[in-house]
């Protein structure tokens, strides 16, 4: 026991040993508690806007659901750059090449902020035709518009924030990563009640201040994210001279990156897709839907901590010519991220009411939001190992794997299901939480077994 809250408060407070050597589990608990701990308070933004914009009303709740599926574009672009980032930062510190490492973060950078300068004016001047066209009724238009304005010209800052943090995680330096998240969300959650219900001298600004105060936050953090990288007190010491585009660089992590983006956005358009199929039954089922994902994200984050984790330690390990080290961490992390969400999954399937009226008393929309924690949290087990394997394939520099997973389990399962579920069969929203639980058990074992072939261990970066 003493051992083990050494290693947690040497992981919390920042290693700086060599995760390409000494025992696997060891390097596992170094690295996933901070990303544990970051994905946790990753989550409490989406957790602590849907907790406050709540007490606005149900409109509110579903004009935040449309628009963060609208928003699915930017994370999809901060988690492909992210991914690309890890992979090829994680190989070159492998290899002991702290310059190509450096290099290659800088480039990353200024990626993400040509792509979210591009996403932040279209979403900007086409915010209202957005929302129409995702199915948000006129009355939730008119009262939460400024919300999804405010969302789109701040993306910015959480392609950046992904993105920094992923440089941090493959570079090894997840406390980092782990603090800014923290002062971000603390940030957040003062400002999100302040700007909402216009406390002291702010004015009541309503859902749209909920954006604003997360935007806040999120920017902070990066300004220092931005300072670490720059003033030598990470890993990853970014200089004047890495500011320059090397386009051969940039290109390298712009391949990986862009398989990685394709790998998202299908998963991440299949929620829009689902988003749209639920609205089809009214604001209050697709309020319900928005308040128990909210729950799931937050659950569901701090496993992102293991498969990270399992992320770096492939990339490093390959890098040093130590496959076999790799696969062992996969496996590894894989089992404690499935006990971690088999606990957390049997309990939201049990306690699934008091949780979700922990955010919503509103017997039109708790039943739902519900149904829908308990059905989706069945699958967490299946999830857990899927998330694990989809990110190692990724660590090793193999983005394609995992996206032709992800489109044959998301796009030509879980969509095409969700709608047949709940139209044709009339199983209403319901069959979109079927469809989903099941799309994640498929992804699980399919990656599973291409990951066992071991074909990852040759791949190039």
């Amino acid at each position: 026991m003493k051992r083990w809250w050494s290693l947690f408060r040497e992981a919390v407070r920042g290693s700086d040993r060599d995760y390409t050597a000494g025992p696997v589990g060891s390097a596992l608990v170094l690295l996933s508690v901070p990303m544990v701990l970051e994905m946790a308070m990753e989550s409490l933004f989406a957790v602590v806007d849907v907790f406050f914009v709540a007490r606005v009303g149900a409109d509110a709740v579903a004009t935040v659901g449309v628009t963060e599926s609208l928003l699915t574009i930017v994370y999809t672009v901060a988690m492909g750059l992210g991914i690309g980032a890890t992979a090829v930062v994680s190989r070159r510190i492998g290899e002991k090449d702290d310059e190509g490492a450096a290099q290659a973060a800088a480039q990353a950078i200024a990626l993400g902020l040509i792509m979210s300068a591009a996403v932040g004016i279209v979403g900007w001047f086409n915010a209202e035709r957005l929302l129409q066209l995702m199915g948000a009724t006129p009355s939730m238009v008119d009262s939460s518009l400024g919300y999804a304005q405010v969302m789109f010209a701040g993306n910015a800052t959480v392609t950046l924030l992904y993105l920094n943090n992923a440089i941090f995680r493959g570079a090894g330096d997840p406390a980092i990563a782990m603090r800014v998240l923290w002062i971000g969300n603390a940030i957040n959650m003062v400002a999100d009640p302040i700007l909402i219900f216009g406390l002291g001298p702010f004015p009541e600004l309503g859902v749209t201040g909920a954006a604003i105060a997360t935007n806040t936050g999120r920017a902070i953090a990066v300004v220092i994210q931005l300072w670490t990288l720059g003033s030598g007190r990470s890993r990853i010491h970014i200089t004047r001279r890495h500011l320059e585009l090397v386009p051969s660089v940039m290109w390298n992590v712009c391949r990986l990156s862009g398989s990685g983006f394709l790998q998202i956005l299908i998963d991440t358009s299949s929620y829009i897709g689902l988003v749209r199929v639920i609205a089809t039954f009214g604001s209050d089922a697709l309020a319900g839907y928005t308040i128990a994902i909210r729950i799931v994200i937050f659950a569901i984050m701090p496993a992102w901590g293991f498969s990270n984790a399992a992320a770096t330690m492939v990339g490093q390990a390959l890098g040093a010519g130590k496959p076999d080290r790799a696969e062992q961490a996969v496996w590894t992390a894989a089992r404690y991220n499935a006990i971690v969400l088999g606990v957390v999954g049997a309990l939201f399937m049990l306690f699934a009411t008091p949780i979700v009226a922990i955010f919503t008393a509103d017997a039109a929309v708790a039943p739902g939001a519900a149904d829908c924690l308990r059905i989706v949290s069945a699958g967490f087990v299946f999830f857990a190992y899927g998330l694990v394997l989809t990110q190692a394939f990724n660590g090793a520099g193999d983005t394609w794997t995992p996206t032709w997973i992800n489109l044959g389990c998301f796009w030509l399962m879980q969509i095409p299901l969700a709608w047949w579920l709940a139209i044709q069969l009339g199983m209403g929203p319901r069959g979109v939480y079927i469809a989903m639980t099941l799309a994640f058990s498929s992804l699980a074992v399919v990656s599973g077994l291409i990951f066992s072939r071991g074909a990852w261990k040759s791949q190039r970066v």
